[in-house]
């Protein structure tokens, strides 16, 4: 990210610049536009990034404003909604009382595991397009998951002691049903500096998956699986995702994911904007047994499928929001390479190219994570030479990285709990327009 011209223009509906820090004229615009659907991640930006996901926690400020842009408001997270770390049980923690949130239909709505698992407000669950054959292969991946680190363990016993072993296991192994998950953030903060042992975990848990995809071919799965890696240096030519491994000074990839075929965020916009046309005109541009998992797979083939199927006198200004959006440039044979990743970043550029294709001030917001206990964040750098209009001047991307196409409207420097104070904000503004 660089740093924008003060004479760049300002954003029609924002009237802020690139990359602002005006985060206070989100509300104005939430509250006025009747036609808006806000597409959020979750980690990172309405809940703080923390090593262990069974300690997160939600304001239920926020859950209730989300309520306020009933029909207008979805997730689009690679985490789940239901079992033991899925952001359901978070919900129920932050009132206490899981029975309440069923009932009130407080738990929030959207598509999960990439964007095969989808939810309404009040916990009813569908896995669209998804076999029960695979998810019955999903069910061994997180033994195997454990089984993988328990041999790291023995094989390093002067590394850990067996209680730090014993934790760090617990914490890392997720049993997501459609999207089982090696969190290994523990692991890396228990290890601490020991570079090398942690670029094996990483080596491990790499080879671990790719025996997994190995073995779901044999058994005619070859088109099921694919491996998701975050943070991540973008895709090679085949599409495979590129594992950012680890150095001194950046934990690099954490968390490997099992994921079905299609659960990609990008495609998860198709899906959710042919479930916000129907609730609109009562008909589904795509048909209304489209699924993420039937979407394309290329950025511009996704565009044009947008193009051709939504009227564009109904689309509505999408507002993304994301953390996790990366960029490096490295040197390959003496040139200099751009690595593009980050699993929010597609969805985001998704939304980006509609709102220029159909003509319509789309928001792409960046909430600034690094603050919470992960350390792979890249904090962003502020300009405030012009105190009316400071702006992001850097991050989280690479400053060498001269071409990026992604740009951001409104950045949130002060982090999830920034972004939570003005979407209640938003909320309250909006139940208060008439």
């Amino acid at each position: 990210m660089s740093a924008p011209l003060m004479s760049a223009p300002l954003h029609p509906l924002l009237n802020a610049p690139p990359n602002s820090l005006r985060t206070n004229t989100l509300p104005q615009l939430l509250s006025r536009m009747e036609n808006v659907l806000i597409v959020q991640d979750l980690d990172g930006v309405c809940m703080e990034l923390v090593l262990d996901p069974l300690t997160r926690q939600i304001d239920p400020h926020y859950v209730l404003a989300t309520q306020t842009f009933d029909r207008h408001f979805y997730v689009l997270t690679n985490g789940e909604h239901t079992g033991v770390r899925g952001v359901n049980a978070i919900v129920d923690k932050a009132f206490g009382d899981s029975d309440r949130a069923q009932t009130e239909g407080l738990y929030l709505p959207g598509l999960a595991a990439g964007g095969v698992q989808w939810q309404d407000r009040y916990g009813n669950l569908d896995h669209p397009g998804v076999s029960e054959a695979e998810l019955s292969f999903l069910t061994a991946v997180p033994q195997r998951i454990q089984a993988c680190l328990q041999a790291f363990v023995e094989a390093h016993p002067e590394a850990l002691t067996a209680e730090a072993a014993t934790d760090a296991i617990q914490a890392s192994v997720l049993d997501n049903m459609a999207s089982p998950t090696a969190n290994l953030n523990s692991f890396h903060s228990a290890l601490g500096d020991l570079t090398d042992l942690w670029l094996e975990v990483q080596r491990r848990m790499l080879d671990l998956m790719e025996t997994l995809l190995n073995e779901a071919g044999e058994m005619g799965f070859g088109d099921s699986f694919f491996l998701h890696l975050a943070p991540n240096l973008g895709r090679d030519d085949s599409g495979r995702e590129l594992v950012r491994w680890a150095s001194d000074t950046d934990s690099g990839t954490t968390d490997f994911q099992f994921m079905l075929r299609g659960a990609v965020k990008e495609a998860g916009i198709l899906a959710l904007l042919n479930r916000y046309y129907q609730q609109r005109t009562g008909q589904f541009p795509l048909g209304d047994g489209f699924t993420a998992r039937q979407a394309p797979k290329e950025h511009d083939a996704l565009l044009e499928l947008v193009r051709d199927n939504f009227d564009p006198t109904l689309m509505p200004v999408l507002v993304g929001v994301g953390d996790t959006v990366t960029s490096s440039v490295v040197q390959e044979n003496g040139t200099a390479v751009v690595r593009r990743g980050g699993s929010d970043r597609n969805f985001l550029q998704l939304i980006q190219d509609i709102g220029q294709q159909f003509e319509v001030a789309n928001v792409v917001t960046y909430i600034d994570s690094s603050g919470g206990e992960l350390k792979n964040r890249k904090p962003i750098t502020v300009d405030r030479s012009n105190p009316d209009q400071p702006v992001a001047s850097e991050g989280p991307g690479d400053p060498l990285d001269d071409t990026e196409p992604l740009r951001f409207d409104l950045v949130f420097a002060g982090g999830y709990r920034e972004y939570v104070s003005v979407f209640c904000e938003a909320a309250q503004q909006r139940t208060k327009t008439p």
